[in-house]
């Protein structure tokens, strides 16, 4: 059975119009338009096409950025090496069939269930059952899609592909229960819920209300319960969202950046500790062997006739044996009895010869753990990686520390900096961003290379096998440089920094950060990393640019604050509408705005600004939570509109004002008031001011009064269409609604200065 049409992160076509179409506000939104067409409001239908406008756009946008997600996805897809019909052939993942032979090695992502027929591996089975322990697979062994070779090589036939795989069992069981980790969509939700659990009750109470304590007409009743409740709609809101992730999502696709997760951005633009593995991702990963030193007493001839056996036989072909055997001469004149693969646990790899022992490579720590050979320190001071080679006559278990080993020479690699390291690490430094590096290397090492890439504080390092359990809190805290970690502690590491109330972003490209990319807040992997991580990453650097990381954050940055703020202006219709309905039951006053009104309101003074200015940069550090945040801009100049709406009944009451409704004078002066509160909070959504944030600013407030104008005047002349419903304002009615914005602005300004004060000029 072939499997089905390979799957991509990004939503399916039919997730997209689902997810835009299927919401609780399109819903309300239907529900209002069922009962103006009901009774015959047609004029107040306008928002109908302004929502189904919102929708088209939305759908267009994340189509858009799906389609760059596909093409990104198709060159970072991994290949399978697969033997078929007694040919070797590599095909993509996704064409993989049962009854094929896989072809397994250090590395790979395994991705079928399947049985080893032949060799042996170890796997590692963490993102299946949380355990990060190598499990020895040997002939007979099941496999199961979703783990990871650590070591060895092997041939396995294919049992199970697609949905029909335990991984696949697995990912569509976490689906059901995992929740989606994003502050935007998460306080959205909580909006919905509110808004949702306050319209249907306020709806029901204004217009029964309206029936039968008013004697209001159904049009009435209907038009201005409508007015009320979409008022409380942040209907734009979801799609700034949606629009604002896709625009960073395609932005970062020009750069060849995968984003597998849409609300990784979200989470990066919070980060601030960045975690670094060292071999692959600081450095470019491409091992030299800089020169072997033989030890004196080294017979140089069996030294290379065991060297080039070993290479010649081995099953490891990571990065450093392949750096070796560039270096050294493989040979074919021993017999192998037994050998251990290399594993980022054990740090070392063994080979059983006929009529030798047995020739061990590995960690110098690991070959000689009493007393290091002094020039040793010396390579490793200059951030050069160090292998040893010996022999022993003495049994070599897995399990089990070396024995005694006659050391034969050392072994000296070089892995040069990726080109723009040093750069980017300093941007995000400067950006306010914590630099570590986590690295299963010697901490000495890792150590000088942290120090030659300009990570602050790269002297501070520890070895992380003299740290218990206990001490990893204590060890974040203090450390910059992390060395001898093994893939438990990484993800130990991880965790020490949440609790330290940290976000961190986590980078690896090996099977050894797999517990840790998935731990981390976001999890980056490099193009040229292993199938695994770049499978489990949320975002993968296909050119293995380091520099672009920059360029992820700030795109992160400029989606949260630009959100942030837009919602600090779509908030105020939503709270002063809820305000004012309250005010309207307790009162038994009629809410004073029709729904065309409102409509004009959602057009000019929230939309139009806060989808243009959605596109601008904004690379400063996230220091706030979105919906308090949002929440403290809008207050105060909903709580204005709401004391202004006060001062009305007292004006009513003292029979300078009637009630409010279609084409009265109290109507044009809430309606020209609740207007310029608003513009006040867009005029404060674009501080500090830019020649482009003041251009919007200004078009809105031109924008607002001059579509007042137009409609009145088309009202009384040419066409005659009475648009919004709207009267023209008296003198006395201009000079009232001048004086109450008057108060409105000074009540707004005192509470933002006050009650509503930036945490920031507090801390100040």
């Amino acid at each position: 059975m072939k499997r089905k049409a390979s799957e991509t992160a990004a939503k399916t076509t039919g997730q997209i119009l689902r997810d835009n179409i299927c919401t609780l506000f399109n819903l309300l939104n239907l529900l209002i338009a069922i009962a103006l067409i009901f009774v015959h409001a047609w004029s107040n239908l306008f928002f109908v096409p302004v929502v189904a406008l919102n929708t088209i756009i939305g759908i267009a946008q994340e189509l858009k950025a799906k389609r760059l997600i596909e093409k990104l996805t198709l060159l970072s897809q991994s290949n399978a090496k697969i033997e078929r019909n007694g040919e070797l052939h590599s095909v993509p993942i996704a064409e993989v069939q049962e009854q094929d032979i896989l072809l397994l090695e250090s590395g790979n992502q395994i991705c079928a269930d399947a049985v080893v027929t032949d060799g042996s591996i170890e796997v590692n089975e963490s993102l299946l059952t949380g355990e990060s322990d190598a499990v020895y697979k040997k002939a007979g062994d099941s496999l199961l899609s979703g783990s990871s070779v650590i070591s060895g090589t092997c041939r396995a036939t294919v049992l199970r592909v697609g949905s029909d795989s335990y991984a696949s069992k697995l990912t569509k069981e976490a689906k059901k229960t995992k929740a989606m980790h994003s502050e935007l969509v998460s306080s959205m939700q909580k909006v919905t819920r509110l808004t949702s659990f306050c319209i249907v009750p306020l709806g029901i109470l204004l217009f029964v209300e309206a029936l039968l304590f008013r004697d209001s007409s159904m049009y009435d009743a209907v038009v201005g319960t409508s007015a009320g409740l979409l008022g409380m709609l942040p209907k734009g809101l979801y799609l700034l969202i949606s629009v604002s992730l896709a625009a960073g999502i395609i932005t970062l696709s020009k750069k060849n950046v995968l984003v597998q997760d849409l609300y990784s951005l979200e989470n990066l633009a919070h980060v601030d500790v960045l975690c670094l593995d060292k071999t692959g991702t600081l450095t470019e990963g491409k091992m030299q062997v800089e020169k072997a030193d033989l030890f004196p007493g080294t017979d140089a001839e069996k030294f290379h006739e065991w060297m080039g056996n070993f290479l010649t036989h081995t099953q490891d072909n990571n990065a450093t044996f392949q750096a070796m055997h560039a270096y050294f001469k493989g040979m074919d004149t021993l017999s192998v009895t037994d050998q251990i693969p290399f594993s980022s646990d054990r740090k070392w790899s063994a080979m059983t010869f006929v009529g030798a022992g047995t020739f061990v490579i590995g960690a110098p720590e690991k070959l000689c753990p009493d007393q290091m050979p002094p020039e040793i320190s010396a390579y490793q001071k200059e951030g050069k990686r160090v292998l040893l080679a010996g022999i022993t006559q003495q049994p070599v278990q897995k399990g089990q520390p070396l024995p005694e080993v006659q050391l034969l020479a050392v072994i000296v690699l070089t892995d040069p900096l990726r080109a723009n390291a040093a750069k980017t690490i300093a941007n995000f430094q400067k950006e306010g961003v914590s630099v570590k590096l986590i690295s299963g290397d010697n901490p000495v090492t890792a150590s000088a290379v942290a120090q030659k890439a300009g990570i602050l504080h790269g002297d501070r390092w520890v070895d992380m096998r003299t740290v218990e359990e206990s001490e990893i809190d204590a060890a974040a805290q203090r450390y910059t440089v992390f060395g001898r970690v093994t893939p438990q502690q990484k993800k130990q590491l991880i965790q020490a920094f949440h609790r330290q109330k940290h976000t961190v972003a986590m980078t690896g490209d090996g099977v050894n950060d797999l517990l840790a990319l998935k731990e981390a807040d976001c999890s980056i992997s490099v193009g040229q990393g292993s199938d695994a991580a770049r499978q489990t990453a949320q975002l993968v650097l296909l050119d293995s640019d380091f520099a672009v990381l920059k360029d992820v954050l700030l795109e992160g940055r400029r989606v949260v604050h630009n959100v942030t703020r837009s919602a600090g202006v779509f908030f105020i219709k939503t709270l002063y509408s809820v305000l004012l309905c309250a005010i309207c039951l307790l009162t038994n006053t009629p809410f004073p705005f029709v729904p065309i009104q409102i409509t004009l309101i959602d057009l000019i003074i929230e939309g139009y600004p806060s989808f243009f200015l959605s596109f601008l940069p904004d690379s400063r550090p996230v220091h706030t939570r979105f919906l308090p945040e949002a929440i403290r801009r809008a207050a105060p100049n909903a709580i204005a509109i709401g004391v202004c709406f006060l001062f009305y009944l007292l004006f009513h009451a003292m029979g300078l004002f009637g009630l409010s409704g279609e084409q009265t004078q109290a109507n044009a002066l809430l309606f020209l008031l609740i207007g310029t509160v608003g513009l006040a909070g867009v005029f404060k959504m674009c501080q500090p001011f830019t020649k482009i944030k003041a251009f919007f600013a200004v078009t809105s407030a031109i924008g607002f009064y001059a579509a007042i104008a137009v409609c009145l005047w088309l009202q009384n002349h040419l066409l005659h269409l009475d648009i919004l419903h709207l009267a023209v304002p008296t003198p006395v009615t201009l000079l009232f609604f001048v004086l109450l914005a008057i108060a409105a602005i000074l009540t707004e300004r005192t509470l933002a200065k006050t009650i509503f004060r930036d945490k920031a000029e507090i801390d100040e």
